[in-house]
């Protein structure tokens, strides 16, 4: 299957739980471990059916393809990959974001660029993630810090996926991805109810004028239909191209710009429902914050107890996801030096930060690792000391 044909064929697998991939380091244990439980959980104990695909693709394209086309269709389905893996879905991201087709992404960072180094661990990926393809393009970004997080957060993802039917990617790294860590035993609420957006029935149908891409709420998000619910009516032809809030193909700049300005306004709606980040203030008083993420939080929260020591007061704000939410610029806004704590040489959350709340840089000091290794306390206390004013 040639991977521009790929979406046909993750049609096929609708109703079941998906998962496409091409191997690379590190991210092959997500999908072995996904076929893992889908054996022992997801097998009709009566009839022995399956209701789970998992396909080795013969390169990323074709496994972010067949995502895409088994989520229109109406499965919920994911891919595993790194950074090379990410750049070469750049094309289908933005396919996942201008058709609006739902798709979870799980990115395994490692050190880059190209090869880089397979089996060394980076936050570098963060830009690239966050507007993957070309064109005006934005992507929800999860960051979770353990592997408990990493269960919860997939969830989370799936959900926020079919909510905005967009691509949502979460961006773990090896240090997490392939070492051991301690965390809090994984626990799941028999109650769970997934939230499957706006996905109208075929009762819904016959009752209103259908439009795939109209806004109908005030939120940006319009409502989609899934190949099959109903005999006549319906959406089965999703456009990668501009088209009107019918789905009807144009070239009319100003019904291209009012599409692209739903999809800000939608935008704007995922800030109050992507998780909110956790906020510890020390000190009212404190004029220093530091902001970290991912696997840079447990030693970006001993670096505050070193801090102490020296009776120098720091408040501390995780970041869990992208878009940002307001509370992310009033931290900001409440302290002359705010320290961003990352694992890239070009300190790209910074750089995120900057381009999306348009902060003052000389505000936002660096804290960069980029060795390959784990971040360590000793090295965040020793960048935070040689620029405290």
């Amino acid at each position: 299957v040639e991977g521009n044909n790929a979406c046909g064929l993750g049609a096929l697998f609708a109703g079941a739980t998906v998962g496409s991939w091409y191997p690379i380091t590190p991210s092959t244990s997500v999908m072995n471990a996904f076929e893992k439980w889908c054996n022992k959980y997801r097998v009709d104990p009566d009839t022995g059916k399956k209701n789970f695909a998992i396909v080795q693709a013969e390169d990323e394209l074709a496994a972010i393809g067949m995502v895409l086309g088994a989520t229109w269709n109406g499965a919920r389905a994911f891919t595993a990959t790194s950074g090379p893996g990410v750049s070469l879905m750049s094309e289908f991201l933005g396919l996942s974001y201008f058709a609006e087709i739902p798709a979870v992404l799980i990115d395994v960072q490692r050190s880059g660029p190209s090869t880089g180094m397979p089996t060394r661990t980076q936050q570098s990926d963060v830009l690239a993630a966050a507007f993957a393809s070309h064109g005006d393009t934005k992507h929800i970004l999860l960051f979770p810090a353990n592997p408990t997080e990493c269960f919860d957060f997939t969830v989370i993802a799936f959900d926020l996926a079919e909510r905005f039917q967009t691509a949502v990617i979460m961006l773990t790294d090896l240090d997490l991805g392939m070492n051991d860590h301690l965390c809090k035993p994984f626990a799941w609420d028999e109650e769970k109810k997934y939230d499957r957006g706006k996905v109208l029935s075929a009762k819904d149908l016959d009752e209103m004028s259908f439009g795939r891409y109209l806004d109908v709420d005030g939120d940006g998000i319009p409502y989609r239909t899934i190949p099959g619910t109903h005999p006549t009516k319906g959406s089965f032809f999703t456009r990668g191209s501009s088209r009107d809030e019918y789905a009807k193909y144009t070239e009319d700049g100003d019904v291209y710009a009012r599409n692209m300005d739903r999809l800000v306004k939608k935008w704007n709606t995922a800030k109050t429902h992507v998780p909110a980040p956790e906020i510890t203030i020390h000190n009212p008083n404190a004029k220093i914050g530091i902001i970290y993420f991912g696997t840079s939080s447990y030693a970006a929260q001993e670096t505050v107890d070193l801090l102490k020591e020296k009776n120098i007061l720091v408040n501390e704000m995780r970041m869990l996801s992208f878009p940002f939410s307001d509370e992310v610029k009033q931290f900001i806004d409440q302290h002359e030096q705010i320290f961003v704590i990352e694992q890239n040489r070009d300190a790209q959350f910074r750089s995120l930060l900057m381009i999306e709340l348009d902060i003052n840089p000389n505000k936002l000091m660096k804290v960069l690792q980029y060795n390959g290794m784990p971040i360590t306390a000793a090295f965040i206390y020793q960048s935070m000391m040689s620029q405290i004013k």
